[in-house]
């Protein structure tokens, strides 16, 4: 009987302590990309932690946008201005993002278009995913504006894939995407393309945490993503966000970005 009593109470103890944690990915690619890059990742953060993660999907950049500014999600992976708006919106904090690589903006046109200079496109259509998608569409229409002194005329398409299309298809000049996005897209495609420019660089997507997610919690989510840059296979999975090499990051890394006059160019939901 103690036994069976011990066993019961060692139970309710687990089912305690595990928590559901909802999990938000802005979507660069449709749901089923997102999905197979990010579902084998929450399953190991799941067997590694003893808590369940619960991805969800977002149709678009602006949708997802509402989501975090509501605090939607408990764990969010997003690019580093939305991540200046998630913190000053809902108090997340950037816990890990890759530390091999920078983010850049790239500006593809068709192969076959003739256009050489940037100067070329004053007061033309140019695709873009979401006003606030940060390399290819926030961190590019400023340095359109403020560098290269051109004024274009944005089209929002919703997708980086939907950008490459537009281009491709001459249904405007130009696009905005990053170059991660650009090599995902089918060789034909990308082979129609090339990239014009790239903006400048910034400290990569992080993932962050709402405050509601219990310290030793996101100090464990955190410490579990690092660990499996340590392993071989766990290292391949967080390749493909991609975040080669995980390394622990804060809020103060971003928070430079509020100084490269991108207020003017964010567009609130």
């Amino acid at each position: 009987m103690k036994n069976i009593i011990l066993a019961f109470v060692l139970l309710q103890s687990l089912c305690v302590s595990a928590a559901e944690y909802r999990v938000g990915v802005v979507p660069q690619f449709e749901a089923r990309r997102l999905n197979e890059v990010w579902l084998p990742i929450l399953d190991e953060l799941a067997k590694r932690t003893g808590d369940s993660f619960v991805l969800l999907t977002s149709k678009s950049i602006p949708e997802f946008e509402a989501s975090f500014q509501r605090g939607d999600f408990d764990i969010a992976y997003m690019n580093p201005w939305h991540a200046i708006v998630a913190y000053e919106t809902q108090q997340y904090l950037p816990i890990v993002r890759d530390g091999d690589r920078k983010l850049k903006g790239i500006l593809v046109v068709r192969k076959d278009s003739g256009i050489t200079s940037v100067k070329q496109l004053d007061g033309a259509d140019i695709a873009f995913p979401a006003p606030n998608a940060l390399g290819a569409s926030l961190l590019m229409r400023a340095d359109l504006k403020m560098i290269h002194g051109i004024d274009i005329v944005p089209k929002y398409v919703d997708t980086h894939s939907s950008v490459y299309l537009n281009v491709a298809l001459q249904s405007t000049m130009a696009g905005g995407g990053v170059k991660r996005t650009l090599k995902e897209q089918a060789p034909a495609l990308q082979d129609m393309l090339m990239v014009l420019y790239e903006t400048r660089a910034v400290n990569p997507h992080p993932i962050v945490v709402h405050p509601r997610v219990p310290r030793e919690a996101a100090q464990g989510i955190s410490e579990t993503l690092l660990a499996m840059t340590l392993n071989v296979d766990s290292q391949k999975l967080l390749a493909e966000i991609p975040m080669r090499r995980a390394v622990a990051t804060n809020i103060d890394e971003y928070l430079p970005l509020t100084d490269w006059g991108l207020h003017d160019f964010y567009v609130p939901k």
